[in-house]
């Protein structure tokens, strides 16, 4: 579990985070939604260290992340898997070379224990067989598994996926949300989602944080959501056709 109490972050004049507080639960796919520019990107940094918060605290499984020296920092950083935006794979390595990476940085594992373990994650994202490829010979639907594969390979504790079905067609997302779901329960993952796509918080979200201007103004599950009371989050989550269409049909029930 990651529990976030009083964060604030600002850059010179312009606040971006205003007394945040959030609780991203284990075996759970928690996930953070706003417009851009909202401070979902920012929040995220400040959970995993890579800001830093003006005031608050962050804290994974009792721990004071937040407190910490970076000594401290590095080993819960090492529980930590993260999925990027746009895959972050290595052009020059093949797929199994890029799922192995972690385990060469920072693993104590041989060269056989690197790939047995490598191959078993390839295994669980469907991917046998594409091992030796590189990135740009296979789809971005496969490079995002890869990715995925990648931030698993190590066992995490805490997964952070952001915008994991960028730039996929539905079909394709729908793979990685079911993926992104199995393998939190499987582990028993805290997973934070950082997602603009309101199919993929209807299909798997557990644990939902709407941030507006700043601040956590909606927390709940995918069934609540829609029937937020909150103009704000109404206004987000149907501004799609699809989440329009979705709510016509509740309604005429």
């Amino acid at each position: 579990m990651i529990r976030v109490e009083g964060v604030c972050k600002s850059f010179g004049d312009k606040q971006v985070l205003n007394d945040i507080g959030a609780v991203f639960e284990a075996g759970m796919v928690n996930f953070i939604i706003g417009r851009s520019g909202s401070g979902k990107s920012v929040l995220t940094k400040c959970i995993v260290g890579l800001l830093e918060a003006d005031s608050g605290s962050v804290t994974y499984d009792g721990e004071e992340f937040t407190a910490m020296s970076t000594k401290e920092r590095e080993v819960v950083r090492r529980q930590i898997g993260m999925l990027f935006q746009g895959g972050a794979l290595f052009d020059s390595m093949t797929v199994l070379e890029n799922v192995e990476f972690p385990l060469r940085m920072f693993g104590e594992m041989d060269a056989e224990e690197r790939r047995e373990r490598a191959m078993a994650c390839l295994k669980r994202v469907e991917l046998e067989g594409a091992e030796h490829r590189f990135p740009a010979e296979v789809s971005g639907g496969m490079q995002k598994r890869v990715a995925l594969a990648r931030a698993i390979v190590g066992r995490p504790k805490y997964l952070f996926c952001d915008e994991p079905n960028s730039g996929l067609d539905p079909q394709t997302a729908i793979v990685i949300d079911n993926l992104i779901r199995d393998l939190t329960q499987e582990y028993g993952t805290t997973t934070v989602v950082i997602s603009h796509d309101m199919n993929s918080v209807i299909e798997i979200g557990d644990n939902i944080h709407f941030i507006h201007e700043g601040r956590v103004a909606w927390n709940g599950d995918r069934k609540g959501i829609l029937d937020s009371q909150v103009k704000e989050l109404d206004t987000f989550v149907y501004a799609s056709d699809l989440m329009r269409d979705i709510r016509t049909k509740l309604q005429g029930r």
